[in-house]
C-alpha cells in the first residue's frame, strides 16, 4: 500500500522505516556509530513545540462544586527521523529524511521554523 507521498515502507532491522530514503539513512548513520563518529543513535524523537492550554472551570455536582480543568488546545508536536550526539563536538543533531514533496509541506514547514524560534534547534534535512 502506497501513501499520499508515494513512498514505500521499507524495514531494516526489525523496524519500520517511512521511506526507503529513510532506511538507508538510518543504515548510514548506524556505519558512524560503529565507526564512533555518532552516538546516542535514537529514532523518531518527539519534541514538544507549543504546550497544550488547560482552563479551570467549576463543575456543579450535587453536594459540592468542584475545579476541574478542561484542555481548550492540545500540545503541538514535532517528531524527529534521527537524533544523535557527533562525538567529536559533542552537539546534538536532529535529522529529518525528507524528499522534495514533503520539504513544501506547509505543517512541516511551520513546525520547523517553530522548532528554530522556541526551543533554538534548527533541523537538519537530508
Amino acid at each position: 500500500m502506497r501513501n499520499k507521498y508515494h513512498n514505500t515502507k521499507k524495514q531494516i532491522d526489525g523496524i519500520w522505516f517511512d521511506s526507503t530514503k529513510e532506511g538507508n539513512y538510518y543504515l548510514y548513520l548506524k556505519q558512524l556509530a560503529e565507526e564512533g563518529k555518532i552516538s546516542n543513535l535514537r529514532l523518531q524523537v518527539p519534541y514538544q513545540i507549543i504546550p497544550a492550554v488547560y482552563v479551570e472551570e467549576v463543575k456543579h455536582l450535587k453536594t459540592k462544586d468542584k475545579i476541574v480543568q478542561r484542555c481548550i488546545q492540545r500540545a503541538t508536536h514535532y517528531v524527529a527521523d534521527f537524533v544523535y550526539t557527533v562525538t567529536d563536538t559533542g552537539s546534538e543533531e536532529v535529522v529529518d529524511v525528507k524528499s522534495e514533496i514533503t520539504r513544501k509541506n506547509p505543517e512541516y514547514r511551520l513546525k520547523k521554523k517553530m522548532m528554530l524560534a522556541f526551543n533554538n534547534i534548527q533541523i537538519k534535512e537530508v
